[in-house]
């Protein structure tokens, strides 16, 4: 089956290899992704695939559908097209939408003789406001068995876990005065935030060492000798577990709560971003992916690495068997979110690269699809693990 997918892949190669490329010299921001969001769904649809834009009240998610109209499982893989400021696909999200789509129509030049579905699932924002967290919620993988996407990277590793992640901004108003002339007139909101970066400082020791908490104060104050009527605190607060964050989440809103009343600044909470799940890799589906890797020019996959990001992929980890490997760009130390791996991303190496990884989805694909032992493998740990998470 490799053989016959390698020649669906050689047909549509040199179309992928050019839709990355104009990814990376069209970048587009989180939620502005039209015309990567065209060009992807316009290949699809050239394809052959249902297309419906929109999805989740996102205008640049889309939902695209092959479907061979035998029964058999329905194969997800998911698109991120949204660049970074500054620095373009510095995270190689170009690479990223054009082998989840390419995967999607290799795989399904051969549905009508196996049966199944094949889905694309275009989700913007992954850097910001994440796409995949309202379709996670709001239903869209209920009918979806397996999910996948494939993140470039210096080097291939194994897909692993990801931190759970809440974006929390405080809001504390007070009232303002001359800082000299009248300072006992005024409220210091600057002083709520001050004292809560304090509270969280002193917090830290009693965290476990997964545990980030990293903010920034985004509104402090306007002059000197005014007292602040307005400051505003941003973090972010990530933890391995969903359920240890929300613990560390409540310490945090106590502590500003803390600070309101020492101030006597009014307060307010809330998200500014969408919160992010941790990543429940399934291992079974990413020993198929990485067996299937190994079988093109990808020579090395390493075992997963620790990492204290976080990734939108998470929330979809608990609701369907999936994975977020890594392949690599054959540059051991590459660092992401640069110019540097912007322009990596159109070598003519990573052409290759591209096409391997763009194979290695597809044929994994077919292996849930054929492989009726590895498919119930795959949900038998999926339905244990989240039952633990």
């Amino acid at each position: 089956m490799e053989d016959i997918l390698k020649k669906h892949l050689d047909v549509v190669q040199v179309k992928l290899w050019e839709m990355s490329d104009y990814l990376y010299h069209h970048p587009e921001l989180g939620d502005q992704e039209y015309q990567s969001m065209d060009l992807l769904v316009q290949f699809l649809e050239a394809h052959n695939f249902k297309i419906e834009k929109g999805i989740v009240d996102r205008p640049t998610a889309f939902k695209a559908i092959f479907d061979s109209g035998k029964k058999g499982p329905t194969i997800a893989y998911l698109s991120e097209y949204d660049a970074l400021p500054g620095v373009g696909h510095g995270c190689g999200h170009n690479m990223i939408g054009t082998m989840s789509a390419g995967a999607a129509v290799i795989l399904s030049k051969v549905l009508n003789e196996i049966g199944g579905r094949v889905i694309v699932l275009g989700t913007p924002a992954e850097e910001t406001n994440g796409g995949k967290v309202p379709m996670a919620e709001q239903g869209i993988f209920d009918d979806i068995d397996a999910a996948m996407i494939l993140h470039p990277a210096d080097q291939s590793y194994e897909s692993g876990e990801s931190l759970a992640i809440d974006a929390i901004q405080f809001d504390f108003k007070g009232r303002s005065s001359h800082a000299a002339a009248s300072p006992e007139k005024g409220i210091n909101a600057l002083d709520g935030v001050i004292q809560l970066f304090n509270g969280i400082n002193a917090l830290r020791e009693h965290l476990t060492s997964d545990v980030r908490i990293h903010g920034i104060i985004k509104e402090g104050g306007l002059a000197a000798n005014i007292v602040p009527d307005k400051a505003v605190a941003q973090f972010y607060i990530r933890a391995k577990s969903r359920i240890y964050l929300e613990e560390v989440v409540q310490k945090v809103k106590q502590i500003a709560k803390g600070a309101s009343l020492m101030t006597g600044a009014e307060l307010s909470i809330h998200n500014y971003e969408l919160s992010y799940d941790n990543m429940i890799t399934n291992q079974t589906l990413s020993n198929l992916f990485t067996k299937n890797l190994l079988t093109t020019d990808v020579v090395e996959v390493n075992k997963a690495k620790e990492t204290y990001g976080s990734i939108d992929m998470g929330n979809v980890s608990h609701v369907v068997p999936a994975i977020h490997p890594y392949i690599g760009l054959d540059s051991p130390g590459l660092i992401a979110h640069t110019q540097e791996f912007a322009d990596l991303t159109i070598s003519d190496n990573s052409h290759r690269i591209l096409s391997s990884g763009t194979l290695a989805l597809a044929l994994t694909g077919y292996d849930l699809i054929t492989n009726k032992e590895e498919f119930e493998k795959m949900k038998n740990e999926f339905n244990l693990k989240t039952q633990v998470h």
